[in-house]
């Protein structure tokens, strides 16, 4: 089984270190976001230090649907799809493959967000890089966990651009929430006590995020 997820995971990043297709595609939105935001509002440091938090996680959050979106989506295109089903192995290995190497696009994706934004707006960040890491590692798992488990289930319709955003904003919104919030204490200087109820539940959602698509991914592929 672990052969199966290594070779899985490897062929997405030669594919995406061949083509480029979802980390060019990622860094390309967010760095149009980050410089709209930036000519589009002059903010004080105050303000900004309210406001910056949730740009990061509009930037994050669209960006990744952009990859996730093609994650199932150019297996159907290269017809590389039935040969991913004849494995000889558990096909949850192909969930926890996708998960795993999407979530590496997209945490390489957000070294180049968060710094550019604070590059951009001219924002000396003053709180705990290593929390603000902690939050945003624990949020994007919980997103890609169900967004690779959305993105499979909505490849199989024709208009599966459309459908991923509509069937993954009400999911996650929970854990959206507790991300902006929990970012929004750290950008404010505060400790861990501050944000830990955010965070715990952010971890919950990552628990449910992963085990019930680990559970029924193999009957999305029976679809």
């Amino acid at each position: 089984m672990l052969s199966a997820l290594k070779a899985i995971i490897g062929k997405d990043i030669i594919m995406e270190f061949k083509t480029k297709q979802m980390t060019s595609a990622m860094l390309i939105f967010s760095g149009l976001v980050i410089v709209i935001f930036s000519f589009a509002f002059d903010l004080s440091m105050d303000v900004l230090q309210k406001v910056l938090p949730g740009m990061i996680w509009v930037a994050l959050i669209f960006s990744s649907i952009l990859g996730l979106n093609r994650s199932f989506t150019m297996e159907k295109s290269n017809d590389c799809m039935q040969g991913l089903l004849l494995i000889p192995s558990d096909r949850t290995m192909i969930f926890l493959g996708k998960f795993i190497s999407n979530l590496i696009f997209v945490l390489l994706t957000q070294i180049v967000i968060v710094p550019g934004f604070f590059i951009l707006f001219d924002y000396r960040f003053q709180g705990s890089v290593a929390l603000l890491s902690l939050v945003l590692l624990v949020g994007t798992i919980g997103f890609i966990a169900i967004g690779t488990f959305l993105a499979a289930l909505a490849s199989n319709s024709r208009m599966s651009d459309m459908l991923l955003p509509i069937i993954l904003f009400p999911v996650s919104v929970p854990l959206i929430i507790a991300g902006v919030q929990s970012t929004s204490f750290i950008f404010q200087g505060q400790g861990f006590e501050a944000f830990s109820s955010w965070l715990y539940l952010m971890i919950v959602f990552d628990v449910i995020f992963l085990v019930i698509p680990y559970m029924l991914f193999d009957y999305v592929m029976e679809v």
